[in-house]
Parts: C-alpha cells; sequence; structure tokens
C-alpha cells in the first residue's frame, strides 16, 4: 500500500493546529486535517479572551502565575506556567500586529483588558464576546495563503501506526480512504465534551487524538481532571446537546449569581471571592446551593449594568439569549453547569513533545500541566498559541525537508460489518451519572465494567472502520481512562 509523504501532519485546525503550520519553516510540507470545516472548532467558540499580560503598571507575571496556581490548585506544573505567562504577551501581540486579530482598544489605543473569574487583574485581551472566533479565522485566512500547506476538509483519521521513523495514517475522506505518512505528527484534536450528555463543545470533541496518542502507547495523564463550567445557558428543553456558553467575564463585569429565589448565594461559600472565584469553585457552590433549595434552577443577572454596555461588550451574548426569550439588560438568564474543558491529555514536555519520538500535541488534547486541576479563565488560548510555537521551533530544529517519493507499508483493510447503535448514548449516559461535578463513585464502579466491555467490544469486534466507528473508540476510550483514574483517586483516599 502506497502512502502520500509529507514531512508534518497536523491533525486539528483550531487555533494551536493553525498557529504551528504558521510557525513551521516555509520549507517543510506540511498536511493539514480538519475534521469538518476549517472553523468548527472549540477554539472558534471561546468568547471570553486570551489572558496575558500586557499591562505591565498595573499587573505582572508573579501575578498570573500565582492566579494559575491557584486556580489550578498546586497541582500545576509550575516550570511550564511560567513558560506560558512569560512568552504569551509575545504572541498575544503577535496575533495583533502580524496576523490581523482585532483585538478591543482603549481611547488611547492600547488593548483594552477584562477581568473574569479568578484573575487578581485585568488581563483579558478580546474581540467582544467572540475572541476565539476572531482569532480562528484570522489564522485560516493567513494559513490559506501558504504553499507549503495542504489542508484536507471533512477528514477523519482513523487509525495511526509509527514504523521505521514514520507516521502511517488511515484518513476517511469525501472520497474514502486515503494514506498518508509524515516524519512528525502534531494532534491539535481539541476535547472530549461529546462523552457527557451535555457540553459546550462542538459536535466534533469526541477525544479522538486522545485515543490514538493511547493506542500508539503515548502517556496520558489526568484525563479525569475535567472542568464543568458554571454558566452555561440552561435549556430547559434539554434538546440540544451543545449549551450554549454565556462567558466568564460576564461574571467578571459584575454579574450575580442567583438561585431559584432570585437571591444571590455565593456570599455563602465565598465570602470573598464571590461571583469571581474560579470555575470549579463556583460550580460546586451552585451544587451545594441547589442541596439546599431542592431546585437546580439558577439564574446569571448583569441587568443592573447599564444596558448599552452590556450590548457592547457582549453582543454575541445578548442575541443569543435574546433568541431564547431572554433579555439580558432587564433581567436574569437561566444557567447550569456543564462540561467544558480538559485539563489533562497527551502528556508533553517543555516543548509539547510526547513519550514518542516525532509525536506532538498541542492544546487541549495535550496536558502540558499548565492548568492544573482546574484552569484558569482565558488560559486555554494563551496555552495553544505558547505551546503550538514552541512544537513548531523543536521541529524546525531538527526537521530536515525529505525525499518526497510515496512509502510503502501494510495496514489492514477498513472494511468490516456494521457498527451497532447506541453506544456513545449508553458511554454518554455512564458518564453523566458516574462523573458530574463531583465522582459518584458507586456508578463509577459499575460505569468502567460496562466501559470495559464495551472497550474489548470495539478492538475485537471485526467492525468497519467508518467515522462512527473511530468516535465512538474514542469515547469509550476517553471514558475508560476517565473512570480508571476515578476509581484509582477513590482507593487512595
Amino acid at each position: 500500500m502506497k502512502f502520500r509523504r509529507f514531512d508534518v501532519m497536523i491533525v486539528g485546525t483550531g487555533i494551536s493546529g493553525i498557529y504551528a503550520a504558521l510557525n513551521l519553516d516555509k520549507q517543510l510540507d506540511i498536511l493539514m486535517l480538519s475534521k469538518k470545516e476549517l472553523t468548527l472548532c472549540n477554539s472558534a467558540l471561546a468568547q471570553g479572551g486570551v489572558a496575558a499580560v500586557m499591562d505591565k503598571d498595573n499587573d505582572n507575571y508573579e501575578l498570573h502565575i500565582k492566579d494559575t496556581l491557584i486556580a489550578g490548585h498546586y497541582e500545576n506544573n509550575i516550570d511550564n506556567v511560567r513558560i506560558l505567562v512569560e512568552q504569551g504577551p509575545t504572541d498575544v501581540q503577535k496575533l495583533q500586529d502580524k496576523y490581523g486579530v482585532e483585538f478591543d482598544h482603549k481611547d488611547d489605543g492600547s488593548i483594552s483588558l477584562t477581568r473574569e473569574g479568578g484573575h487578581s487583574r485585568r488581563r483579558i485581551a478580546h474581540h467582544k464576546d467572540s475572541t476565539g472566533f476572531e482569532i480562528e479565522t484570522s489564522l485560516i485566512e493567513q494559513v490559506q495563503q501558504l504553499k507549503n500547506v495542504s489542508v484536507v476538509n471533512n477528514s477523519v483519521l482513523c487509525r495511526l501506526e509509527r514504523s521505521e521513523g514514520l507516521f502511517f495514517a488511515d484518513v476517511l475522506t469525501e472520497n474514502g480512504h486515503e494514506y498518508y505518512c509524515a516524519n512528525y505528527v502534531i494532534l491539535a484534536t481539541g476535547g472530549i465534551g461529546r462523552v457527557y450528555n451535555y457540553t459546550t463543545n462542538s459536535a466534533i470533541a469526541t477525544g479522538d487524538g486522545i485515543q490514538l496518542a493511547y493506542n500508539l502507547g503515548a502517556e496520558i495523564k489526568n484525563l479525569s481532571y475535567v472542568q464543568f463550567h458554571p454558566t452555561a445557558y440552561a435549556d430547559k428543553n434539554k434538546e440540544d446537546r451543545e449549551c450554549f456558553l454565556i462567558s466568564e467575564a460576564v461574571r467578571g463585569e459584575g454579574a450575580y449569581l442567583l438561585n431559584c429565589n432570585k437571591e444571590r448565594f455565593m456570599h455563602k461559600y465565598e465570602p470573598e471571592r464571590l461571583e469571581l472565584a474560579p470555575r470549579d469553585v463556583v460550580s460546586k457552590c451552585i451544587i451545594e446551593e441547589q442541596k439546599l433549595t431542592g431546585s437546580d434552577e439558577f439564574w446569571l443577572d448583569i441587568s443592573h449594568k447599564e444596558p448599552e454596555f452590556v450590548k457592547g461588550h457582549f453582543p454575541m451574548i445578548y442575541n443569543k439569549v435574546l433568541e431564547k426569550g431572554y433579555d439580558m439588560t432587564k433581567g436574569p438568564i437561566p444557567i447550569y453547569p456543564c462540561q467544558h474543558y480538559l485539563m489533562g491529555g497527551i502528556n508533553v514536555d517543555g516543548k509539547g513533545a510526547t513519550n514518542i519520538e516525532g509525536l506532538y500535541a498541542a492544546g487541549e488534547c495535550s496536558h502540558t500541566g499548565v492548568h492544573g486541576k482546574n484552569r484558569l479563565a482565558s488560559n486555554s488560548l494563551l496555552e495553544a498559541l505558547v505551546f503550538s510555537r514552541l512544537i513548531s521551533e523543536d521541529i524546525n530544529a531538527h526537521a530536515v525537508s525529505d525525499d518526497r517519493a510515496e512509502a510503502e507499508y501494510d495496514m489492514p483493510s477498513p472494511e468490516g460489518k456494521a457498527l451497532p447503535d447506541g453506544i456513545k448514548t449508553e458511554v454518554r449516559n455512564i458518564m453523566q451519572r458516574a462523573y458530574f461535578i463531583h465522582p459518584n463513585y458507586s456508578e463509577a464502579e459499575k460505569g468502567l465494567a460496562r466501559i470495559t466491555e464495551l472497550k474489548e467490544l470495539l478492538e475485537n469486534g471485526g467492525f468497519e472502520i467508518s467515522a462512527k466507528y473511530v468516535e465512538t473508540k474514542s469515547l469509550v476510550t476517553v471514558a475508560y481512562i476517565i473512570l480508571t483514574e476515578v476509581m484509582e483517586r477513590k482507593d487512595k483516599e
């Protein structure tokens, strides 16, 4: 079987994947795989902004590091946190000066900075409340001009194997299975949101990169460190698995959290930080208040602010909830926690490299350790920028534009029997019962036993390697690793 050869294969076209491509040597032949269209990714959904010390008169690196460590419960990799914080401002400035990203500005021309939960200073650079989309689309425009980058849209990486220093990939495209190989692979495949019933993630966030890395023998670390965002829009109909996020920045600009009686309650649990406590703390406070009131009805209220201020700062959120029948300038909007982000993932070093030579991981699918046990708001886009650039610099230092001749490699046929329906739904229901905000060890133990059975079925069932099969296998693998970690943690308590 012949495999078309590239120097570098980037799997995923969110900000970490795109920024890596832009920083790679222009002499290298690069293949980029986009699971759907380029803009369908978690990066494009990021509302709040990117955290960086841009105002050194009122902020400094040590404060940003301290806030990151507090939010992460001091389980962070301090060396990588320092890399993140100290190198981040250069990348943020580069977005504006080199790649045309339009951040909001103050009257004096400096970048306007907002504040979010867990931050002791205003340090969030933003574009209204759609920062991720602004960065993503600006970078896509730049990468599409690169002649050394080939992008394959609507492509699912089904299998990834390594032999004699090369990575061999089976990619399902609109034209069927196609085969590629590369000296280096950067996994930038995003999060795992679809392992839960409700998530702020896009539909493609099924943990594919983590599953592929795991099966290659890469170290996976702290996958059970899942962040549940406290203020997802609470759609009472629960018809859509994708929950619209109400940005952290809304609380950062003064919004109140209210219980079912429309009363503030954070003072009972966090008298100093109130609504500006880190995300995991606020989510747990909501659950405690739910136990107290017996109701899962919660609200977020910023109607005490001037209407034009709210509309100007949060135009996308304002219009989105208005479509749902709520005017946030006149009253509160319904919210409730749901799955949002992954702190663990494919373990990497300070250069984004895994324990497998030539394999790198960036963004949400990676574990740099910068987030610890809980991510500080708006550090995710910063991590995507800094560590994807460091990956590119590491590859640039070692890569030689190689022979473009096709490579020969034997990979089994993707044909097989059809996968039965219902497995993904079963996995989501298990995870929702076993580990939402707090682990339910009884449900986790039962769930892990069933997930282990499903994992065995998928690995040995002789099923056709389709997009459905890949996503199902990914969700089962992710659930297996998470619940294994949850039960191991129980045994240590």
